[in-house]
Parts: C-alpha cells; structure tokens; sequence
C-alpha cells in the first residue's frame, strides 16, 4: 500500500509518495539505503531548529535526492534529475519539507507493518 501528500514548496503544491518501493528506486539511483539516511537526517535536524541543527551539504544533498524520489514517484512526469527537478523552485526550507516527509514515511511503514499483522493473524486461524 502506498500513501501520497502534497506538500506546499515555493507556493506550490508537490505531490510525493511513499511505498514499498521507494527503497529500492533510491538504492538503484543513489547506491545508498534509504532508512540509513532517513535515520541519519532525522537526528541530525534535532527539533527543527536551523541554528541547533547538525546538517552538513551531504545531509542537504540526501535530503534533495529523498525528497526527489518520492516526488518523482508521485509524478513520473517530473524532470529525471534532482538537479533539474530542483531548478523548478526558487528556493525550499529544508526545515519544513523534511518533517513531511519523514512522516509520509512513518505513514506508510506503519501501514505496512499493520497490514503485515492483520493478514498473520488471519492465517493463523
């Protein structure tokens, strides 16, 4: 099951997905493991603070290829880079977008697990 948000950047609104595949669309594009990098952006935006925050230019790129990712798996019709996709916009908080999208995450894994629950118990009995 997947689960889809639009989430407001630069007074548009961006449609992003979240499903089963997104980890293996990140590792095929990016070589890199999505939860490890979700985990690791997670701790290093703290409360979503921009002055007490540990974010560095490659937590930045990690975050843009993310967001691409789930954007580009809500609209195939999106440019087929992070770099082009990003030209679309002026600019975005990563403050902002990045607790959205951690959540749609959540979301979407909790979905899972629950799912997974229910049909074990239904074999069960």
């Amino acid at each position: 099951m997947s689960m889809k948000q639009n989430i407001e950047i630069d007074r548009k609104q961006v449609s992003f997905k979240a499903s089963a595949a997104i980890p293996r669309i990140y590792r095929m594009k990016f070589q890199r493991d999505i939860y490890k990098d979700l985990s690791s952006l997670e701790k290093s935006i703290g409360d979503g603070d921009a002055e007490h925050s540990n974010l560095d230019m490659f937590s930045l790129e990690m975050f843009e290829n993310i967001a691409y990712i789930m954007a580009k798996h809500a609209d195939p019709s999106i440019p087929d880079t992070p770099e082009e996709w990003l030209d679309e916009f002026n600019t975005f908080s990563i403050y902002q977008v990045l607790p959205k999208l951690i959540q749609l995450w959540g979301l979407n894994v909790q979905t899972d697990v629950d799912a997974k629950k229910k049909f074990a118990q239904q074999t069960v009995k």
